[in-house]
């Protein structure tokens, strides 16, 4: 935005930083916290410490004490954040499958070895494994809105087991090493704690090949819908109980076969800004391969394919039998979402600009930057319902 443009929402902004001030030890805290929002949300090329400071009067000094060892708690603001969204998200109109959660996770190229979490890793953005941060959010999406509720840093084992190495970049000690999907169980916790309703929860196949994440998010209620690969080790459910624990399993691919015999459903899926897709749909029930033994239920294995591009995805299910297919379809899709939201936050939100080295500056500058998010995400929903009201 503008400086003029800031200037003209700057009593909505006011009104929705004032939550905030309780998250912050001291006035003079709660003041940083503002103008580093209004930095992430101006136009400005480059949204790191130094050009937000110069921009706004601040020391530079100033305001990275403010992001590394000044007295404010980055949970408490998430935390905020998320109820903000709860309510938010309960009164925003729906396409019809409600509030679904988007489990991803994204990666910022970054030089040298000092950042906290960087090493040479798949990098999604560049499509190859390079020297990157990587860090996996919870994002939702209702209707046309989507923004992201927060992000967790993934560290990975080389970082957890080199202590020192930890502590010179500010990590303490009880952060360690969790595989990816138990950081999205983590981040689903804090969400629905904070009580956001998800409806339909959704993830890429780096999730999906997890059977312990599967069985996670059963526990914690919410449907899902998510991609798997085609290695998936399942068994086709027959009339009969669960599988024996030595019963051989097979891969989803070879599982799905049997689906391709069967009826298929044609789902149109709306894509934002481009042309609408087709997918032909089929399913089938599956048991899936828990450690040495199976899922404490079968799932609904689900196969589409595009005939105009000639992709395949595999996805599965907890959803009961009375949801239909085209539902599951849609909601597999809405994955799309988040990467708006990653766009989104890397080019206009300075997401991907964070310089320092310190862990406690990472996180606050991500949990600034799902803030800022969030109230732009919501003045995107008043004009688009302004205009929905003018037509």
């Amino acid at each position: 935005m503008t400086e003029s443009q800031l200037r003209g929402l700057g009593s909505a902004l006011d009104r929705f930083l004032g939550r905030f001030l309780y998250c912050c030890s001291y006035t003079q805290t709660f003041a940083h916290l503002k103008t580093y929002v209004k930095g992430l949300l101006s136009d400005l090329p480059r949204k790191s410490v130094e050009p937000i400071a110069l921009a706004s009067g601040t020391p530079v000094r100033t305001l990275q004490e403010f992001l590394k060892d000044h007295g404010w708690d980055r949970d408490e603001v998430i935390d905020t954040a998320q109820a903000y969204a709860a309510a938010l998200l309960a009164r925003l109109p729906d396409d019809g499958l409600g509030t679904v959660g988007v489990i991803d996770e994204t990666a910022q190229p970054k030089k040298g070895d000092k950042t906290p979490g960087v090493q040479r890793q798949w990098c999604g953005r560049l499509g190859k494994v390079e020297n990157c941060v990587v860090t996996v959010h919870l994002g939702v999406k209702r209707g046309r809105f989507r923004a992201l509720l927060g992000g967790q840093l993934f560290l990975p084992q080389e970082w957890s087991l080199d202590r020192v190495r930890c502590r010179a970049a500010g990590i303490p000690d009880d952060v360690a090493y969790r595989p990816k999907w138990r950081v999205a169980l983590e981040e689903v916790d804090t969400a629905l704690s904070n009580g956001v309703k998800l409806d339909w929860l959704t993830f890429d196949e780096g999730y999906g090949k997890a059977p312990e994440f599967l069985a996670g998010l059963d526990k914690r209620g919410p449907r899902f819908v998510g991609e798997v690969p085609r290695s998936l080790a399942c068994r086709l459910a027959g009339a009969g109980g669960p599988p024996a624990a030595g019963d051989e399993s097979s891969p989803a691919d070879l599982v799905l076969v049997q689906a391709l015999a069967g009826r298929a459903v044609a789902v149109r899926v709306p894509r934002q800004d481009l042309a609408d897709e087709v997918w032909q749909a089929a399913e089938l029930p599956a048991w899936l391969r828990l450690g040495k033994g199976w899922s404490s239920r079968p799932y609904r294995l689900l196969l589409a394919h595009n005939a105009r591009t000639g992709e395949t995805k595999r996805f599965v299910s907890n959803a009961p039998g009375e949801v239909g297919l085209e539902v599951l379809v849609r909601v597999a899709f809405c994955r799309a979402a988040v990467e708006q939201c990653f766009e989104a936050q890397k080019g206009e939100l300075g997401f991907g600009h964070y310089e320092g080295r310190n862990y406690t500056g990472l996180l606050r500058h991500l949990a600034l930057c799902c803030l800022a998010g969030l109230f732009a995400a919501e003045r995107a929903a008043a004009a688009q319902k302004r205009g929905w009201r003018r037509a």
